[in-house]
């Protein structure tokens, strides 16, 4: 907001700057927002086309790529239709405040030194303080629908975002103990160095644990499978939106995207360095006005929601009871352990900054990651090229 305030010559009223430099911001988000999930549908219906081995979208534009805009089209000119019964304020205001939840968190977001919109010092607890604006429009969505499926959807997915936010909000306070700030931005320039200095790879092997905890968290917090009982179409139709069509049903599409985006650069800012480099002293993070850290930082975002597709079309549904175990008795007793550990090892000097051994483990461990990535493309590559082969004889 600064950068964009600082665009405008000094002679225009002081009104006039703010205005505008908090309306460009908001403009761009807003854009993002809306333009970005037809992106992350057009390529979840690609990698779910690869992962069943067939192609996906290929008929509108080339190799399918208008498939998902002629859909977003369609969505917005479509009838919306008001079952009977149903509340009609509350019914319009839910899929209102589900997308107001999910744009009001990106606000707080650093995609660069000074390519932020507002760099609060609460930022992570605003983040998750916005976030259950979502809650409350699921909520809502399902009592004023008037049907059956919907409150039951409603109803599991209150349970099921309260139950993870509590392991998540764990993993957080250890965060928040290790940096001594609760700005995203202090937590971001506390990961400047390079790849070994991200706190994914400091006191190995508790940050790894803990960036899968909350990950997972953040897989319920955004009803993506295997934690997508909310919306188990072989059980409630189609959940909390069952009775939405047209431009509703579109902004729940796509506040859950933008939901992924958001868990995500979240997640990139607390354990994968933000908008740094993985490069030490990498000469092209200052080129420009604003550098490459919004690059970096939306890239980290999409390979995490690239996983959350990923699993989507890897892993079966969970059923509520397995969901519940899962947060209460396997997520929370470890989120307690770690943060307990982490304290004690914030209070020995010697391992403020991580173990000595940090520094070779936390190499190892990406290159085994992404070396895991390539061969199991590659040998899923070959093996549908085997079988389409096999199937040509």
């Amino acid at each position: 907001m600064d950068l964009f305030f600082a665009l405008f010559p000094e002679k225009w009223p002081d009104w006039l700057r703010v205005a505008l430099s908090a309306g460009i911001p908001a403009v761009l988000l807003l854009t993002f927002m809306a333009v970005g999930p037809i992106v992350y549908v057009y390529a979840e219906r690609k990698i779910a086309g690869f992962m069943q081995d067939r192609l996906g979208p290929t008929r509108v534009g080339p190799y399918g790529l208008l498939q998902t805009v002629a859909d977003a089209i369609k969505l917005m000119f479509k009838e919306a239709i008001y079952p009977t019964g149903v509340d009609k304020k509350l019914f319009l205001i839910a899929p209102c405040l589900v997308v107001l939840g999910a744009f009001l968190a990106m606000v707080v977001i650093p995609f660069g030194e000074r390519s932020q919109v507002a760099d609060l010092n609460v930022g992570l607890f605003y983040v998750i303080a916005v976030s259950s604006l979502s809650t409350v429009g699921l909520i809502m969505a399902g009592w004023a629908s008037n049907n059956k499926y919907a409150l039951f959807g409603a109803m599991r997915s209150a349970a099921q975002i309260v139950s993870y936010e509590i392991p998540a909000v764990m993993i957080l306070l250890g965060i928040v103990m290790m940096v001594g700030s609760l700005s995203l931005q202090d937590i971001v320039l506390f990961q400047e160095g390079g790849l070994t200095h991200w706190l994914l790879f400091r006191y190995f092997p508790i940050m790894p644990l803990a960036f899968v905890i909350f990950f997972t968290a953040g897989l319920a917090e955004c009803n993506r499978t295997p934690f997508d009982i909310p919306e188990a179409e072989s059980e409630l139709v189609a959940g909390f939106h069952t009775e939405y069509s047209g431009f509703f049903f579109a902004m729940f599409f796509m506040a859950e995207y933008t939901e992924m985006f958001v868990i995500s650069a979240v997640a990139s800012v607390l354990f994968l360095g933000g908008y740094w480099s993985p490069l030490p002293n990498h000469w092209l993070q200052h080129i420009g006005p604003i550098g490459l850290g919004p690059l970096w930082l939306i890239a980290k975002a999409w390979f995490l929601v690239f996983v959350m597709m990923w699993l989507r079309w890897t892993l079966p549904r969970l059923r509520v009871d397995q969901l519940m175990y899962v947060a209460w008795k396997v997520l929370l007793p470890i989120s307690m352990v770690l943060v307990v550990v982490i304290g004690g090892l914030i209070m020995i000097p010697a391992t403020r900054n991580g173990f000595p051994w940090d520094r070779w483990v936390g190499w190892f461990f990406t290159l085994a990651i992404f070396g895991a990535l390539i061969a199991w493309m590659a040998g899923a590559r070959l093996s549908k090229k085997r079988r389409v082969h096999d199937m040509a004889a």
